[in-house]
């Protein structure tokens, strides 16, 4: 097979080697624009699990990079003037020019042919080919040409960066911030030869032209770096390496593959140097193409290219997805460089990919983290609130804690909102059970709440309890429209209230145009004939294909808005400790506030000032019939996934509005306001919401969307992105899930119900 890399970078050596070794007998030719000593940068960093899969894919050339390598373990963090060391990490670094000499060497033993210092403009100009690799680089030549067949999508980022070297060793991967009159600068650095260290420059876009930056030769801007970073310097230099000032894209494409033509490495996408995976990727990249024609012998090459983008994507898009996460925190890391001391900070920092947890951290340094958890623990404003113990119809129970001890967890920590003080921070969400009869709750109600109260949570939120019947998504949704509602709701509140440690609120929802539908398991579609209802919006635009709701009028809203006051009038009846109003995921107040499904011309539509008039003026009314030391949250679809929708300065600006409102904590969601949205799922995926809203609006929040463990919710706590942590589908599978995470942590204080003690483990006796 003829086969040819256009660009001579880590993707097409380490292909070229591979595919050779398969089978010498194939015609590679790797064609580099630049000198084989060229090459953008000064180090490359790789983990212990990289390294692995380079000793299998070809021993040789790992052999000869793992010589060259600078080892160390640990991880500096500067910030306030203080240094804050994590150990136990693990990383190598090596020259990347050595490491593309050590590839072009073993290209040339293997008898690949290298061609330096020609300019591609076209595949045309290897037409003979049976396999092109575009495997030039963030600026593809090839992904341009061909463009209309690989659809590539390329987003700049927010901040500037230059590339430069430092004439020492570091001791560490070292992390720098320095703020000046200009703004915040950050260092990403690390060593890779005796006396040699990369010294990434980075600050956001603003900040660059305010330094004069934008004006800047290379000398310049090391004379500039050197006065910001010369403490840190030890009266050493930097050096420079075309170390222009750049902006980082985060490039995807549709797809990699047109006939015989494949993207790779940065051409097909890139990764935040953050989390120093771009040349893994490009070498990950040739060792998975390789094993596809390994596989595959004999087949057409098309087809190996698309059975090898198959394979190759989802793990692309992972990593991906990691180091965008990354990078969005530099592009915000201000937001906690203000507010949070260097401990806190640092934790952040090293937990902001979601890549590292808090157990994780926990394994590769248990002294920082136990470190951190004091901290935590110590400036805990709520450290010495009590939480009042059940009362048990039958005497006192036996284990009757207060308070957390200072080593616990973030999660095992207190946490008060007005009157009402939770034992811990995990909430179970709210989740619609469909399970009424005219919104009366039941039996089920009782088991499915009592049972995760008892469980160890320390806030239980009932499902969305809607205010009217009409307000109801379907007709076996709960209600608090009648006084047999407060009757039955007080029942659940009395067993919670009696037989656990936890405070118990309820979600008073309006279901609004996405309201008058079937059960989600007999299909969820609008009902049709006597058994619809009319369903309400701000304006006439149904979701999907189902009823076309109406217009509100001032006395609707009048009306709807006295539905909650009466409903949360009820809810203080039945002894809830919180009320949580929902204005999310499509439903009545949802679709006041984002402009997709806003279309009033009054003073109820336009600005987001007038969107939010009529979801405050409910707030305040319920507000005011509330009792004032008892609090009030909003769940907020923060985003609705789609590109015309709330930005993050609305996000922020309805966050202020709430407060200022004396709304008390945000439970910050997202999405399922429109049918077309296009959310990006996975781990911790609503977190940025809640960290947004916290950090720059002010205001408590809770974060959801698929936290999946206490390890988690240790992690946003701990790092500061949210206050309390509520999770739905590990509730489901798990009523018990505290109870589980105290035995799990040690954790001896989490309290137990005197019924079930037979069964929590021993203290420990020291």
């Amino acid at each position: 097979m003829k086969i040819v890399s256009i660009g001579g970078g880590p993707a097409g050596l380490y292909f070229a080697i591979l595919m050779k070794k398969q089978d010498p007998a194939h015609d590679i030719t790797v064609v580099e624009r630049n000198r084989p000593d060229d090459t953008f940068g000064w180090g490359v960093v790789f983990s212990d699990e990289t390294l692995g899969g380079f000793e299998t894919a070809d021993k040789p050339s790992h052999d000869r990079i793992r010589k060259e390598f600078a080892y160390w373990p640990d991880i500096d963090t500067y910030i306030h003037g203080q240094c804050i060391r994590s150990t136990g990490h693990g990383f190598a670094g090596m020259s990347r020019k050595r490491m593309l000499n050590i590839l072009q060497e073993r290209c040339a033993e293997l008898g690949v042919k290298l061609q330096f210092q020609r300019e591609v403009r076209s595949v045309r100009e290897f037409s003979g080919a049976d396999l092109i690799l575009a495997a030039d680089g963030v600026n593809s030549t090839i992904r341009e040409e061909l463009k209309t067949h690989f659809q590539p999508e390329i987003d700049w980022r927010k901040c500037k960066f230059s590339w430069l070297g430092a004439n020492f060793r570091l001791p560490a991967f070292t992390f720098i911030y320095e703020e000046n009159e200009h703004g915040l600068f950050t260092v990403h650095a690390y060593p890779f030869e005796k006396d040699l260290s990369t010294f990434i420059v980075e600050c956001r876009e603003e900040t660059w032209k305010r330094a004069g930056l934008d004006r800047a030769d290379e000398a310049a801007t090391i004379a500039y770096c050197e006065k910001l970073f010369g403490r840190h310097m030890g009266g050493h230099r930097l050096l420079a390496n075309r170390s222009l000032w750049r902006t980082f894209p985060t490039i995807r494409n549709k797809t990699w593959v047109h006939d015989n033509v494949v993207l790779m490495g940065d051409a097909a996408h890139t990764a935040h140097f953050s989390i120093g995976s771009g040349t893994k990727l490009a070498m990950e990249d040739a060792i998975e193409l390789a094993r596809a024609f390994g596989d595959l012998k004999g087949r057409p090459v098309n087809a190996v290219l698309g059975e090898y983008e198959k394979r190759r994507r989802d793990e692309v898009a992972r990593l991906q997805k990691t180091a965008q996460t990354s990078l969005e925190w530099y592009e915000n890391v201000a937001r906690y460089y203000k507010t949070q001391t260097p401990v806190q900070f640092t934790f952040n920092q090293l937990t902001r990919s979601k890549r590292i947890t808090y157990d994780n951290l926990r394994l590769r340094d248990p002294a920082f983290v136990d470190r951190a958890t004091q901290w935590f623990a110590e400036n805990n404003p709520h450290k010495n609130a009590t939480v009042a113990v059940p009362a048990y119809a039958g005497g006192t129970p036996s284990d009757t804690a207060g308070r957390q001890s200072a080593g616990a967890p973030p999660i095992f920590q207190p946490f008060a909102l007005r009157g009402m003080t939770l034992a811990n921070r995990l909430v179970v969400s709210p989740m619609c059970m469909y399970s009424c009869d005219d919104g009366l709750p039941t039996d089920w109600h009782l088991v499915h709440l009592g049972s995760r109260a008892i469980g160890g949570a320390g806030l239980v939120i009932t499902e969305a309890t809607h205010v009217s019947a009409a307000g109801r998504i379907s007709p076996g949704c709960a209600g608090l429209y009648k006084p047999e509602h407060m009757v039955a709701w007080k029942r659940v509140v009395e067993f919670v209230h009696g037989h656990s440690r936890a405070r118990i609120g309820i979600q008073l929802a309006h279901a609004g145009r996405k309201g008058s539908t079937d059960l989600p398991w007999l299909g969820g579609k609008p009902l049709a004939g006597v058994q619809a209802w009319e369903t309400l919006a701000p304006s006439a635009i149904p979701y999907k294909d189902w009823h076309v709701p109406r217009e509100m009028t001032a006395a609707d809203m009048e009306q709807v808005r006295q539905q909650f006051v009466q409903s949360a009038r009820w809810a203080e009846q039945a002894g809830f400790d919180m009320l949580e109003l929902h204005y999310a995921h499509g439903y009545l107040m949802s679709t006041f506030i984002s402009p997709l499904t806003n279309r009033r011309s009054d003073g109820y539509g336009g600005s987001l000032e007038a969107r939010m008039r009529f979801p405050l003026e409910v707030f305040a009314a319920v507000r005011a019939v509330w009792p004032d030391h008892k609090p009030i949250s909003v769940r907020l679809s923060c985003t609705e996934w789609h590109p015309q929708g709330l930005s993050d300065a609305d996000r922020v600006q309805i966050g202020r509005m709430l407060k200022d409102a004396g709304c008390d904590i945000i439970d910050c969601s997202a999405g399922g306001v429109v049918p077309d949205q296009q959310p990006v799922y996975g781990r911790m995926f609503q977190a940025p919401f809640s960290d947004l809203i916290r950090n720059e609006a002010g205001i408590a929040t809770m974060s959801v969307g698929n936290i999946q463990d206490a390890d988690q919710g240790n992690t946003l706590l701990l790092s500061g992105r949210a206050d309390l942590i509520v999770m739905a589908r590990p509730h489901l599978s798990d009523p018990y899930l505290m109870l589980h995470a105290a035995e799990k942590y040690g954790v001896e204080d989490q309290y137990w119900p005197p019924q079930y003690l037979a069964v929590k483990p021993a203290r420990r006796k020291g």
